[in-house]
């Protein structure tokens, strides 16, 4: 129970089809580890799904809707989280697409939009959040990025390139600029990993799923793809005392991948 007590803000914490998600295995962790959860996603059944798993199991959350990009949404959701809860002790953004596509196919419409989903939206989670922060003189962020943020894989996803690398760097100036308040601000890049999301916007580039996941499983040093489970248990560590002195750190959680000339 290493988070016994705090209140965790997680966003993206639906699941983008059936199975788990980075996001929604994290929500879960987090309760399972003490902590009050609130599951915020874009479609609130997917919320209320992962809510519903928490509770199932004992433990407490909250679901809410909202969009991470719309500043309105995050106020309002940080407000109401202030409002029943007085503190925010871990913010989880968990939010993020890809876009497939050659560089002259890509319009200027899908290149902000991803940039807006990626990146723009923890920036609007993090200035509403930081100040509640500041106040307590505590406070862990958790951002999750991709190892696309630090090497080139062979996907022709550039804008998912420039926002994870972009967010990495963020997450960097976030854990300087605030470490003397308390808070800590580190982000996690997973490699090949098993999850919806991956299924639904990645299976395109290979003849099927099965194809995709042969050859997935082949890339990594492991000979398997990793899991959203993976994923979450990293986020616990990160956001507890056991991680009191990890600050600015993008953690690979990939098995090796990153080791590897690409």
């Amino acid at each position: 129970m290493r988070l016994a007590g705090r209140v965790a803000l997680v966003f993206g914490a639906g699941s983008s089809g059936p199975g788990w998600g980075n996001g929604k295995a994290a929500a879960v962790m987090y309760a399972r580890e003490g902590a009050r959860v609130i599951a915020v996603d874009l479609n609130r059944a997917a919320a209320e799904e992962t809510a519903g798993i928490i509770a199932g199991e004992g433990n407490q959350a909250v679901a809410l809707a909202g969009d991470i990009t719309k500043s309105a949404d995050v106020a309002e959701i940080v407000g109401e989280v202030v409002t029943r809860f007085g503190v925010i002790d871990i913010l989880h953004n968990n939010v993020g697409i890809t876009d497939m596509g050659g560089i002259a196919e890509i319009t200027d419409e899908r290149w902000q939009k991803v940039m807006d989903i990626n990146l723009t939206g923890v920036f609007l989670t993090c200035r509403q959040v930081i100040p509640v922060m500041q106040r307590q003189k505590r406070g862990a962020i958790i951002n999750i990025s991709s190892i696309a943020g630090a090497v080139i894989n062979p996907y022709p996803y550039y804008s998912y390139f420039a926002s994870k690398a972009g967010l990495n760097h963020f997450t960097r100036a976030i854990a300087v600029q605030y470490a003397k308040d308390g808070i800590r601000a580190n982000a996690i890049m997973p490699g090949l990993m098993d999850t919806p999301m991956v299924h639904a916007q990645v299976a395109g580039q290979y003849a099927d799923k099965e194809a995709m996941i042969r050859a997935r499983d082949a890339a990594s040093p492991t000979g398997k793809m990793g899991t959203a489970w993976d994923v979450a248990k990293a986020a616990v560590f990160l956001a507890s005392d056991d991680a009191g002195y990890i600050n600015g750190v993008c953690l690979p959680v990939d098995g090796g991948l990153s080791c590897m000339a690409q």
